[in-house]
């Protein structure tokens, strides 16, 4: 019997997509079909850039049509990243599909090197990525990005995003000369957070990635009322310390309703340039126990390694730099699970999202 769209449709539809966990015909990934006598060309719209298990699913849908009666197939490949809809109680940004927090109770965690990293990572795959620096009294993102600190004091645009290693970076830094204190209050702190998200001209972005100062208060609840946030990402260290500081973000995020895509464990352990070995600095597993316990999903670590120190410092982050470095390789990997996360929520617009699985 010829093979027909609806042979193809149905065929779908008992095809999950090995990251998100569902058909292709609920994921909205099925664009149509074009039949030439036993040949198939599917036309499929895939929800993230590199997507880690393409050639997975296209074996699955090739062998499966197969089966159903076709000769050969063929794909037509697209990617339209799904945008994140909220409750609707907050503004949406024009032209902003995803906004993800970087987040940690805790100072001194790495939470703006893993923002910036991830924000890098994205954009190799071919997503279009903003990232914010909403720490106003202490904005890191010029130094990692290696634009000096007060640049666009004297500019005629005011304060804008300037595109590097394919990010659009956006830092009240960009403003403030170097050694300058910046003493606000809380309110300040708001208004600059909404003017950040709302007042700049971001084009079509995919995922805008916030990285928020460490605490509980202003900055994130400020966000989390002024737009609709997709999911958050708690940085933690392996202390105990740093741990309990991650689960205090973690409710904190729950209580704004904002989905947590899950922790990211920071300095995880040092590999010793001499002999190779393994050595667990600050212990080790602690933020994969604290993800299990919170029941919420351990999305990698990092480990602490000198090179992502000096690419911080001079503005060159190591996935853009030495992407054979197992940090660089481990940063991709969760920027991977951060975009199936936010695909998932998207298409799902629920919060309960598919528990991934790390191997350790």
């Amino acid at each position: 019997m010829a093979i027909t769209v609806e042979t193809v449709r149905d065929t779908l539809r008992t095809i999950r997509d090995p990251q998100l966990g569902r058909d292709l015909l609920s994921l909205r990934m099925f664009g149509g079909a074009v039949i030439d006598g036993d040949a198939v060309t599917v036309h499929l719209t895939l929800p993230i850039h590199g997507h880690p298990s393409q050639d997975e699913l296209e074996q699955r849908v090739s062998e499966a049509l197969k089966h159903a009666g076709a000769e050969s197939v063929n794909f037509d490949i697209r990617v339209d990243v799904p945008a994140w809809q909220g409750s609707g109680e907050q503004a949406a940004i024009g032209g902003v599909k995803n906004i993800i927090a970087v987040a940690s109770n805790k100072g001194g965690v790495g939470k703006s090197t893993i923002a910036t990293n991830l924000a890098v990572a994205l954009a190799q795959t071919g997503a279009a990525v903003g990232l914010v620096d909403a720490d106003a009294t202490g904005p890191n993102l010029p130094t990692m990005f290696g634009l000096p600190s007060g640049y666009q004091a004297e500019s005629e645009r005011g304060l804008h995003p300037v595109e590097r290693y394919g990010v659009r970076v956006i830092s009240l830094g960009f403003l403030i000369p170097p050694g300058a204190p910046v003493v606000w209050r809380g309110p300040m702190i708001g208004s600059a957070i909404r003017q950040l998200l709302h007042d700049v001209e971001w084009g079509e972005i995919d995922y805008l990635l916030i990285d928020l100062p460490p605490g509980t208060s202003d900055a994130s609840m400020s966000m989390a009322q002024e737009a609709p946030i997709a999911g958050a990402v708690v940085v933690s260290t392996p202390q105990q310390v740093a741990l309990e500081d991650a689960s205090k973000a973690v409710t904190m995020f729950e209580k704004l309703d904002v989905p947590v895509f899950g922790i990211v464990e920071n300095m995880s352990y040092f590999i010793t340039p001499d002999t190779g070995q393994r050595v667990e600095i600050f212990g080790h597993g602690g933020a994969k126990d604290a993800a299990d316990d919170l029941e919420i999903d351990f999305l990698g670590e990092v480990p602490l390694a000198t090179e992502v120190r000096a690419g911080g410092d001079d503005g060159q982050p190591i996935v853009a730099f030495d992407a054979d470095n197992p940090a660089a390789e481990a940063f991709v990997a969760i920027a991977n699970r951060v975009a199936v996360k936010a695909a998932a929520s998207a298409l799902l617009q629920a919060p309960t999202i598919p528990v991934l699985s790390v191997e350790s």
